[in-house]
């Protein structure tokens, strides 16, 4: 029997995200076959919308696995142009994960698929700057393991944290984003956590179900050489399908000095050493998705839990340009709920991931109210 959430899910990301109409040209890329049903409702909802033309795609990560470990380096420096040349007249592209395993690119190549990401940046460049563009999540049971519950259990966390009123999510996170264009200094103070920065001149962005279903952060950047102190992570993230946690960052005058991790040390300074962009943080953002609480082991989740930020090394985006250039982009988190604090400028905005700022209550979950 079909999930009618599987419909209202695509509503979202055609008639919301995308906002799909007659002339548009679409790519609907899946990575894993178990995203069949929510690919046929998106590919019928946009031809029912006039699209030009609907692309849609599969690819396998387990295949994918054996280009990274097989292929030569002629094959790693050979850019897929057609790819490219798709994309430069593609107006919408809607992805979905639905892998089975996390853990498939544990044992890959990691050299090859940093080579990779390098090699086809273009691509994703010109996908993120020329296309209405979103990205999503299908529960698959992998998926579901990944966050300790059964599939049943991850559907109704999936659903209810995409599925909801994006337009009045928007409204609120406006008043966090007013705040954050006004801030100069920040500080964030947890356990084993006491950092410094500026804002000063960095705009908020809200995240508001535009490019992420889930959304529901507030991103800005940090001037890029103002980051001062430390930050340990207590959230696992998987990074080029190998997981890391307790992830601690010290920096000076912007810069990732030290970084370790139990035993993920080696891996972790290799994807740090990328370039030079990496050891900087190109993301500072809030998560503010009242339907996420608990990690999930998945970043378009986590990224978004309530009460938490995330301090990302790496590439800055164009909306909040820091001038911070890499490969990387790695969006790790930190949860702050029943520890931390947020203060812009002296003022205490959040405490133990509860927003205590008279602007921001309406924020807070219903029952935190």
């Amino acid at each position: 029997m079909k999930d009618p959430r599987i419909r209202e899910l695509a509503e979202v990301l055609v008639n919301y995200s995308t906002k799909v109409t007659r002339g548009d040209v679409v790519l609907i890329s899946a990575a894993g076959f178990e995203a069949a049903p929510l690919v046929k409702e998106l590919y019928t909802l946009c031809l029912a919308k006039g699209a030009a033309y609907v692309e849609y795609e599969f690819t396998v990560p387990d295949i994918n696995r054996h280009f990274y470990n097989r292929a030569t380096k002629e094959q790693l420096a050979w850019f897929p142009q057609h790819k490219f040349d798709f994309m430069e007249k593609a107006t919408v592209y809607i992805g979905i994960s639905a892998a089975e395993n996390s853990m498939v690119m544990a044992q890959a190549n990691q050299a090859n698929m940093i080579a990779w990401s390098k090699l086809v940046r273009p691509i994703v460049d010109e996908r993120v700057k020329h296309t209405r563009w979103v990205i999503t999540r299908y529960p698959t049971h992998g998926a579901a393991q990944e966050g300790k519950m059964s599939l049943e259990e991850y559907e109704d966390y999936v659903f209810a944290a995409c599925c909801i009123d994006w337009d009045a999510e928007s409204k609120k996170q406006e008043r966090l984003k007013r705040l954050m264009d006004k801030a100069d200094r920040v500080r964030i103070a947890a356990s084993d956590t006491d950092l410094t920065f500026s804002l000063k001149g960095m705009p908020g962005i809200k995240c508001d179900g535009i490019h992420n279903i889930p959304d529901g952060e507030v991103f800005t950047a940090p001037v890029r050489d103002s980051v001062e102190g430390h930050i340990t992570y207590n959230c696992p993230t998987v990074y080029q399908g190998k997981e890391f946690n307790s992830i601690r960052l010290e920096f000076s005058k912007g810069k990732i000095v030290r970084a370790s991790a139990p035993g993920m040390d080696e891996a972790l300074n290799r994807i740090l050493d990328t370039d030079e962009g990496a050891r900087y943080i190109g993301e500072f953002a809030i998560g503010v998705n009242p339907g996420i609480t608990v990690p999930a082991r998945n970043i378009l989740f986590d990224e978004k839990i309530f009460g938490s930020i995330h301090f990302t090394p790496g590439q800055c985006y164009d909306e909040c340009d820091n001038g911070n250039r890499s490969a990387v982009h790695w969006d790790m988190v930190k949860l702050l709920r029943g520890d931390g604090e947020i203060w812009f400028d002296d003022v205490l905005i959040q405490k133990d991931g509860r927003f205590v700022h008279k602007d921001l209550v309406a924020l807070n979950p219903r029952e935190e109210r």
